[in-house]
């Protein structure tokens, strides 16, 4: 075997513990799990409205606004970590911008608690 297959054996070994993992995971519960679910175990949580036939159906707008404000600030906050990785070699430029950035940030916030975007009722 050349040189350059045994440098990607360790690879294939991971993927096949992965593949082997994966399959043991589906399986086991699968098999020992009990078939007999109550109606409370299979009734709607955590999604906020109980389930519908009609795919169409109108239904509160809030859900998509609290999903898309999380979705921006969590990717806003994630762009913070190259940062603190770095954070000695950026010197007092990074910092500032990184201040303006998390300035942002928090403008946006208030301006959606202000709205009352974060508002349930």
């Amino acid at each position: 075997m050349s040189s350059f297959l045994l440098d990607y054996l360790p690879v294939i070994f991971l993927f096949g513990i992965a593949t082997v993992l994966s399959l043991l995971f589906l399986a086991v519960p699968a098999i020992i799990a009990p078939k007999s679910p109550d109606p409370e175990k299979v009734s709607t949580y955590e999604c906020g409205f109980n389930a519908f036939d009609d795919s169409r159906m109108k239904f509160d707008v809030r859900f998509y606004l609290v999903a898309i404000l999380f979705i921006i600030f969590d990717i806003e906050v994630a762009f913070l970590f190259p940062y603190a990785v770095s954070i000695g070699e950026v010197g007092i430029y990074g910092w500032i911008v990184v201040m303006i950035f998390i300035l942002e940030l928090v403008w946006g916030l208030a301006y959606a608690w202000k709205m009352g975007a974060l508002d349930w009722e």
